[in-house]
């Protein structure tokens, strides 16, 4: 006599929107992004990311605060794209004509985003994130690879993310969006 197994079935994950998160999970300074729906939590950054995230937010806001620009802004804050879609930039900037849509939360795309690599997520912040940040409208994407000793940024041309500039080791590298500041990799460098 044959004998059957029953299986059970796979628990489906629950999809949330951003004010369920909001509505029933505890406020936190943890790392969580919404991602179609799905909440992905990464564990807090290393300190050397740290550094290289704080000395590109102090010379990056000092040059927009001084030219009265708008405002630059540092993770974890969340910036609602849509109520599916949910990141925390390592640095991002919302142009001063634009501001208005900043209040007690960041419902837009941000201007600029930074994105500092991090060993586990290299793949999200180099493929998915740009191909968000590209579907979204953010201006200009910045991509600073500690590993690599690299920063690259990218400018949205025509709806699609073109290689506007590249540094290396030495080398400086200019935002196209903020007319003026430019950036060494020896800058941000640990």
């Amino acid at each position: 006599m044959a004998t059957a197994t029953l299986t059970r079935p796979a628990a489906r994950k629950r999809l949330w929107t951003f004010d369920e998160m909001v509505a029933e999970l505890p406020e936190s300074n943890l790392p969580v992004e919404l991602w179609e729906g799905e909440i992905i939590m990464s564990p807090t950054p290393v300190p050397d990311h740290q550094r290289i995230v704080s000395r590109l937010y102090k010379l990056m806001d000092a040059f927009v605060m001084s030219r009265k620009l708008g405002e630059v802004f540092l993770s974890p804050l969340d910036v609602v794209l849509t109520q599916k879609h949910v990141v925390q930039p390592d640095v991002f900037f919302i142009s001063k004509p634009r501001l208005h849509l900043v209040t007690n939360r960041v419902r837009c795309a941000p201007d600029l985003a930074v994105e500092v690599l991090s060993p586990g997520r290299r793949r999200r912040d180099r493929v998915d994130k740009k191909e968000l940040y590209e579907k979204f409208g953010v201006r200009e994407y910045w991509i600073v690879d500690p590993e690599a000793c690299t920063l690259e940024i990218f400018a949205l041309e025509k709806g699609v993310y073109k290689l506007h500039a590249l540094a290396e080791q030495g080398e400086r590298a200019g935002s196209k969006l903020l007319a003026g500041f430019s950036v060494t990799w020896l800058q941000l460098a640990l």
